[in-house]
């Protein structure tokens, strides 16, 4: 099993789906998890995580406010005096066809998906240059590879994240921090539970695996960069949909 013991990671939207069974799973390799969300939504990830014997903490933030995010780093900076792993999940979606869509709505998920993420490696990156060490991994999804017919808005911020991730690779690798990207497929959360069940079989039958995948499948992916034993990857995009794009 990957040993995260003594690693202080910080998981972003840890309040449900896939950003929720990530920081518990890292919580059960040894890491010590900051579930970072809004208000106090992320109160039952870290009361499971504490249930089961394992050490987080909440942590109260907008990720689309730079000051909110600062106040975090630095409270956790304050109590552990290191930041090793950030994982970017947080996201959001407002999906309409193009003609429909509101700017509105183009700027609410650009911010969240994508430039909250840059305020968040911005808000940890001179620590982990400091340490010479970090793992920063951007969760982005299928969609931002293939597109999807009603989210330009979601696809843009997704492949931005993979931009992203790559430039941001070349530049700290000499600081022996990796910057990795991972993409999720059709995965099982509230989100795809509310597709309407026709929609749901249609999908799962363009997935190779012959199954949509689980939270537990993109955390697994997460684990593993954030490891030792993938010291030696960065600037990657690590596919987790089944075969769905290839």
């Amino acid at each position: 099993m990957l040993d995260l013991s003594g690693k202080v990671a910080i998981v972003t939207g840890a309040s449900r789906g896939i950003g929720r069974v990530v920081a518990t799973t890292l919580a059960a390799r040894g890491a010590t998890v900051v579930a970072a969300a809004r208000g106090d939504n992320a109160s039952a990830t870290v009361q499971e995580i504490l249930a089961a014997g394992h050490a987080a903490e909440m942590g109260t933030v907008d990720v689309t406010d730079p000051a909110s995010v600062d106040a975090l780093v630095a409270g956790v900076l304050e109590r552990h005096g290191r930041v090793d792993i950030l994982v970017n999940n947080a996201g959001i979606t407002r999906d309409q066809l193009m003609l429909r869509m509101k700017r509105d709505d183009w700027d609410a998920v650009l911010d969240t998906n994508l430039t909250a993420a840059f305020t968040c490696v911005q808000a940890v990156l001179k620590t982990m240059v400091r340490q010479r060490s970090g793992r920063i991994i951007n969760m982005s999804s299928v969609v931002g590879e293939m597109g999807n017919a009603g989210q330009v808005n979601y696809a843009a911020s997704k492949a931005g994240l993979i931009g992203f991730t790559k430039a941001m690779a070349r530049e700290v690798a000499s600081r022996k921090i990796t910057v990795n990207a991972v993409t999720p497929g059709l995965i099982e959360t509230e989100m795809t539970q509310a597709i309407a069940e026709k929609a749901q079989v249609y999908w799962a039958a363009q997935v190779p695996l012959g199954r949509i995948g689980t939270p537990a499948d993109v955390a697994a992916a997460v684990c593993f960069l954030a490891s030792d034993e993938a010291a030696y990857i960065t600037g990657h995009v690590l596919a987790v949909n089944g075969g769905m794009y290839m």
